[in-house]
């Protein structure tokens, strides 16, 4: 197809009649499409029923009920976890289960409260953020909303640092973090970032480790949600160990990792960790001691009965591979043959996670979310990826292909495709000039 750019204005708008005729077809369906939110479907849940029954087998129930170490799960205590769930953890985010606590079912609520302890008990001794003039955070956009807002809402300043290919903009965050003293932590999604589905490079995963933080209680949120979703077992990307990296650049304590099995068994049922030093855990679980006696052990009993270790999850992820790895084809190949060599829109290509990342020209993105949605396709809204929900190039779509069904994918990404290119001619007639920003991936 020829490029949008080399058209003259009358060709543009023959082509957006033509496109406009297309869009009015799908009004016409009266479709009601949600790719918001990387939700799993049906299918991926239905994987993980047997889990439900799974404590019932030919032992004694009292016998499952208690752990290696002979605890009672049905009791009080284990302010850390099982011992076998702190091993499966473990096991798939490469620490030692010394370092590792199992929680409720949500990663981003032990986040939050990481940060809420922080900020009214501080961290290892270090002064309270609510008694600080300034807290700020770093967050590599286009990132995971739900971190931005977590920050935002305590007040903590966020502050936007550039995605590349291979991670964040490094020397934007040794700067930050090696001069500025209110700057407290970073958001990071590792592997599979979400929206982009960049995995840090090995380069980029040491510079965090020999980061030199000018404050002694910064600490790095890895967010390792996607440590085992890749779309094609055995050929997924590779990422390096930080806390292995943290201990060889003698910075054992700067690192707090979070996961869970929210993607992996029942998304709202599911159990969540926080892997960090013991020396960090140990402050940890003395704050929580004045807010829980314990976690829901039986559930975390029930997961390693279902799973049993890194190769049960393996196995288990392979047949959520096989739901999902066709519906990114789709939103893949649908993009290609619909917007490939206009010249107005790049994309993601990724190897696991959740997300694809759709960038058209600056100025378009909410024209292009507001005229799906017109036509009946929820989009995660524009801006949506970076701090406050302001993109200043306004450029970038996060689509989550996960919950539809693949007819469902088909019709949607036709629109959004026919939507992305209505909006880049509506820009383009308006005039070059408006579509200049230097952050973007368009000249």
């Amino acid at each position: 197809m020829k490029a949008y750019r080399d058209m003259t204005p009358t060709q543009l708008h023959e082509e957006l009649d033509s496109l406009k005729e297309r869009y009015a077809a799908f009004k016409a369906r009266d479709l009601k499409l949600n790719m918001a939110r990387g939700k799993p479907s049906p299918e991926q849940l239905d994987l993980s029923m047997a889990m439900l029954d799974v404590l019932s087998d030919s032992r004694s129930t009292t016998d499952i009920l208690r752990s290696a170490a002979g605890d009672d799960l049905r009791n009080y205590g284990g302010a850390a976890g099982t011992p076998e769930a702190r091993e499966l953890f473990a096991q798939i985010l490469e620490v030692s289960a010394s370092q590792v606590m199992v929680a409720q079912n949500s990663s981003l609520n032990l986040m939050y409260d990481t940060i809420a302890r922080s900020m009214t008990m501080g961290v290892r001794g270090y002064r309270p953020w609510t008694r600080l003039d300034y807290v700020k955070f770093l967050c590599p956009s286009p990132g995971y909303d739900r971190h931005f807002a977590v920050s935002a809402s305590f007040g903590i300043a966020n502050i936007s640092i550039a995605m590349g290919p291979h991670g964040p903009d490094m020397a934007a965050v040794e700067h930050y973090v090696n001069t500025d003293p209110y700057v407290k932590g970073i958001w990071c999604v590792p592997k599979y970032s979400n929206p982009t589905g960049v995995t840090y490079s090995d380069e980029v995963v040491r510079r965090f480790a020999n980061l030199k933080p000018a404050a002694k209680d910064f600490r790095i949120f890895w967010d390792n949600a996607y440590a085992v979703h890749d779309l094609v077992p055995g050929e997924g990307d590779e990422l390096l160990d930080l806390a292995s990296a943290c201990q060889e650049a003698d910075n054992p304590d700067l690192w707090y990792m979070f996961a869970s099995t929210s993607k992996i068994t029942f998304a709202g049922s599911g159990i969540s960790a926080l892997a960090t030093s013991e020396a960090n855990l140990a402050d940890i679980i003395q704050q929580l001691s004045y807010a829980t006696i314990g976690p829901d052990k039986i559930n975390q009993a029930r997961h390693l009965a279902f799973l049993h270790d890194l190769a049960g999850v393996r196995a288990h992820m392979a047949r959520h591979a096989e739901l999902l790895r066709p519906r990114f084809e789709v939103v893949i190949d649908t993009l290609q043959r619909e917007l490939e060599g206009l010249g107005i829109a790049v994309w993601t290509r990724p190897r696991g996670g959740y997300f694809i990342s759709l960038d058209g020209l600056p100025g378009t993105a909410r024209r292009t979310v507001d005229l799906a949605r017109e036509a009946g396709v929820v989009l995660t809204n524009a801006g949506a990826t970076y701090p406050y929900g302001v993109d200043y190039c306004d450029a970038n779509i996060r689509i989550a292909p996960s919950y539809p069904s693949l007819d469902e994918l088909r019709q949607a990404s036709e629109l959004l495709s026919v939507c992305t290119r209505i909006a880049a001619i509506e820009m383009l007639l308006k005039g070059p000039g408006l579509m200049d920003c230097s952050a973007c991936l368009f000249d």
